[in-house]
Formats: structure tokens, sequence, C-alpha cells
């Protein structure tokens, strides 16, 4: 594992205290946010976070208001710069990322494309699947 203090990825103070309510109710007793990207979604990559209870040797990691924050080489490589927001509006609440590193997005802005494309027609999407946004 990696220890940065440099932050790949930045959460806002509003995310970065709704993580914190999450991990006091969690039963596992994780001590931390895993953020990552997987193959998927309507625009190729889509984002994922989990809370973690341990870091693994891969990772590259860094303490952010109190959140230790996880993320894998890859996933970093494609967030670098990133920032994740907590929103909440009279449609919902959720939290929001912001990828300087996505040319494109689904309309949800749960998946996303990169200049190196990425974008791959997998059997969920053929099947009119997605992302279930419905934006694409």
């Amino acid at each position: 594992m990696q220890n940065l203090s440099q932050k790949i990825v930045t959460l806002s103070p509003q995310a970065i205290e709704r993580v914190k309510e999450f991990m006091a109710k969690d039963k596992e007793q994780s001590n931390g946010l895993r953020i990552f990207v997987q193959q998927g979604g309507c625009s190729g990559y889509q984002y994922g976070m989990v809370l973690e209870r341990t870091a693994h040797s891969d990772d590259i990691s860094w303490n952010e208001g109190g959140v230790n924050v996880y993320i894998d080489n890859q996933s970093a490589k494609l967030m670098e710069g990133a920032e994740i927001d907590f929103v909440e509006t009279v449609q919902g609440a959720g939290f929001k990322i912001s990828n300087p590193n996505a040319v494109s997005s689904c309309g949800c802005g749960n998946s996303f494309e990169t200049s190196e494309g990425g974008h791959s027609h997998g059997e969920n999407e053929a099947e009119g699947e997605g992302c279930g946004c419905g934006g694409h």
C-alpha cells in the first residue's frame, strides 16, 4: 500500500460528513472509504464506492478529514483530480462525482468515458439495461 500526502480524489466537507455517518452505522466496523472504477455502465466505465475494513496491497491511500480513503492504481489513473460531493435536491440526495478525465458521461453521472475510450457494449447494455438512467 502506498500512503500519499497528495490526494488523488478530493472529498467535499459534505461528502466527508456523510461517509462518517455511514461508517458510524456500519456493523462491519469499516475504517475507510474505497473508491473504484469498473468496466460497465452505458458510457464504458462506472464509479463505485464502498465502506472498507482493510487496505489492499496495491492500494493508494490517504486520510481526508478523518476518513481513510483507498483507491487501486488503475482507478486512480481514471479518477485523478476528481471531486466527490454530497448533494441534496428536491429530487433526492447522493454523491456526485466531477471527474476531469471524463470526456462524456451518462445522464445520471454514474457512468463515464475517457479520451482513451473504454466504451464497451456489454451484454446488459446490448439488451438496453446499461446503468438504468435512460440517458443513453
